[in-house]
């Protein structure tokens, strides 16, 4: 069995991938300063509930955009598996090009979302990823992975709406009944949605335009479904393109080998 796990800003995600199946999905907050231990504490309790044993975890794959919360996660697959994780980096096999300027500074998750995005659908696409940050990527029709666009995400919108301004509330997302709010809430309801409803279209309008042909528009992310609601220019949404992107690569690249140290499965001497 593999395990994966998807590192982002707001949200660390393990899943467990049997054959054509996800056995579990499960996510923790992000914290840079868990240790190795901590997670080995919560996530064993999680596989032994749906009758997973660690030992039949025979490989693990790693993607992050929190360079910090690389060190713990590795340790967790040393330690506690015995395996050594692949880390997705743009040095590997992607089985596609990465046409930007310096492809060391793509998200891991973008490329993951390219490569998962473009073997289910082909190209050209759009991938939306409504994640800490709103991304769009553009894939080629080839699959190669031409860049894209990075704008704040929801949620950092709708703290910054609350802080900066004193007299505004911490609202909720939803999709409001009006675009004219008749009070404070709904008002900021209204803008926090249909202003990004109009973000989304805009953008996809713009990348379309730009490109010149017609391109297929995928969305990830929690909030995908919510915001899909609100435009026709998102086609499909996908909520685990990010975990199938890494377990495809995982397929496609060699296993790494384990450092010379003990893991927690080694036998005593």
């Amino acid at each position: 069995m593999l395990l994966v796990v998807d590192a982002g800003n707001t949200n660390v995600v393990f899943a467990v991938r049997e054959g054509d199946a996800w056995r579990g999905v499960w996510r923790i907050r992000t914290d840079a300063q868990r240790t190795s231990d901590e997670y080995a504490v919560w996530l064993l309790s999680l596989l032994s509930q749906v009758g997973l044993k660690r030992e039949a975890i025979a490989a693990a794959v790693i993607g992050t955009v929190v360079p910090a919360a690389l060190y713990h996660l590795r340790h967790l697959c040393r330690e506690w598996f015995g395996i050594e994780p692949l880390v997705a980096r743009a040095r590997l096999d992607w089985g596609f090009e990465i046409r930007v300027d310096n492809p060391d500074e793509v998200g891991a998750d973008r490329l993951l979302n390219a490569l998962a995005g473009h073997r289910r659908f082909g190209g050209p696409l759009i991938v939306v990823d409504f994640g800490t940050a709103t991304t769009f990527d553009v894939v080629d029709q080839d699959g190669g992975y031409l860049g894209g666009v990075i704008a704040p995400g929801v949620n950092l919108s709708i703290e910054a709406l609350h802080h900066a301004a004193a007299r505004l509330p911490r609202i909720g997302i939803g999709r409001p009944q009006a675009v004219i709010g008749r009070s404070t809430v709904p008002a900021m309801q209204s803008g926090i949605y249909w202003g990004y409803v109009g973000l989304i279209e805009g953008l996809i309008g713009r990348i379309k335009a730009e490109f010149g042909r017609p391109m297929k528009v995928v969305a990830t992310g929690g909030l995908a479904p919510l915001f899909a609601e609100g435009t026709l220019m998102i086609g499909q949404i996908e909520p685990d393109l990010t975990l199938d992107g890494l377990r495809m690569l995982a397929e496609r690249n060699p296993a790494p080998t384990l450092p010379k140290e003990k893991s927690r499965l080694s036998e005593p001497e």
